[in-house]
């Protein structure tokens, strides 16, 4: 009996301490980073459905197969968010290079017959119903790996020196590399734009992100004057500069998407009234074109509505980057603001006919599986560091 009658008070301190701890962490949350992605995941599906339904101008209740799934993936995505936003960033640091391996191992794999074409590009991994897209997941590999590298300088440093600069080149060659053999253009620039967001605000010798910059340029030269891009590639250049240079081919998703943009006015026709999105006169619309859907549907507002909710995210993940005393946390919030933005970017420069077709979905607001839940991982990264390295313990 007093075995029992100890255990009691025992087991009830424990969930007394559980309960204090969660409400620890709630309080120690950035509630508005997380209502801003919250309204962005909110409006994705809205527009996610919207762009699945059939054009027979039915109810849309009809179709919500798509929705439904999206829906799962966000909820497991959320769930991932908040597992590891109260897991230690020490702790995280601590297993870096095991999620950098395991994510370049998972793209090695890609290329074998476990790998899958999907529009195009073998970037998937394919086992029975179950399937991801490892690139995704190589997006935070590599953002904990650098913040590693840069924000831990020797005994005696200050900063990072060029040593560290070369290994962390290594680091991004090895995705980069697997990235472009699938190939997937538009996962390895944005690889790129987190490396030399990092490299930037490392407080690595300046010459180095000159030269990284410079680099690119020269490249790209390169490319253009040896003739080494593809005809396809070619064609997406050409209709970037034209739309209307071959509006029935090469140029036809450019021009259909800002038909669909433009025919939205300055409040839209309406959620689940787009003629362009229901007649599916947009490719991919659920995904890489989606927002094209909130720029016919909820016009011009929508669409500033959605660009303010991406500025506020990246607004507040580099405010906790500032407040941060160490710089490895610092850099992880630098490495997630240059993914976001990036992407956000290239996306929506794609609907509006400024940026090439890259097949990049948009944040937080695009159908997917991995997509998402990577997307919100490296927000749970964000929010571990802001609750424990701004003075709280």
């Amino acid at each position: 009996m007093s075995t029992h009658m100890g255990g009691a008070p025992s087991r009830g301190a424990g969930l007394l301490r559980t309960a204090s701890g969660a409400a620890g962490l709630a309080r120690r949350l950035d509630w508005t980073l997380i209502i801003a992605t919250a309204a962005l995941c909110a409006v994705g599906s809205l527009l996610v459905w919207s762009a699945t339904l059939p054009g027979d101008g039915g109810s849309p209740w009809a179709s919500t197969d798509h929705v439904r799934r999206h829906l799962v993936h966000l909820a497991v995505a959320w769930a991932v968010c908040l597992v590891v936003a109260s897991v230690d960033h020490r702790t995280v640091r601590a297993y870096a290079p095991l999620v950098y391996l395991a994510t370049v191992v998972a793209l090695l794999l890609v290329l074998t017959p476990l790998g899958a074409v999907i529009n195009g590009s073998r970037g998937w991994i394919v086992v029975g119903g179950f399937q991801f897209q490892p690139s995704e997941l190589a997006k935070v590999g590599l953002v904990l790996m650098l913040a590693s590298m840069l924000g831990e300088p020797r005994d005696g440093e200050t900063k990072p020196m060029t040593r560290d600069v070369l290994f962390c080149l290594a680091l991004l060659a090895a995705p980069l590399a697997l990235v472009m053999l699938q190939p997937d253009l538009g996962t390895g620039l944005v690889l790129g734009a987190i490396f030399l967001g990092m490299l930037a605000l490392s407080g690595a010798p300046v010459l180095w992100v000159v030269g990284m910059l410079a680099s690119g340029v020269a490249a790209a030269f390169c490319v253009w004057w040896f003739d080494l891009l593809e005809p396809y590639q070619l064609d997406r250049i050409t209709t970037l500069i034209d739309p209307t240079a071959d509006p029935q081919g090469a140029g036809y998703n450019s021009a259909q998407a800002l038909i669909a943009v433009g025919s939205g006015g300055f409040d839209g026709t309406g959620l689940f009234q787009g003629e362009q999105t229901h007649g599916r006169f947009v490719p991919e619309q659920h995904t890489d074109f989606i927002f094209t859907v909130a720029g016919e549907e909820l016009g011009f507002v929508g669409a500033v509505a959605i660009l303010v909710l991406f500025a506020v995210i990246v607004w507040r993940i580099l405010r906790i980057a500032q407040g941060c005393d160490q710089p490895y946390p610092r850099l992880v919030c630098v490495g997630v603001a240059s993914w976001f933005a990036f992407q956000a970017f290239i996306n929506i420069g794609m609907g509006l006919g400024i940026m090439p077709v890259t097949g990049l979905p948009l944040p937080f607001v695009s159908y997917g599986g991995t997509a998402v839940v990577a997307n919100l991982l490296a927000l749970g990264l964000v929010l571990g560091v802001n609750s424990r390295d701004r003075g709280f313990e």
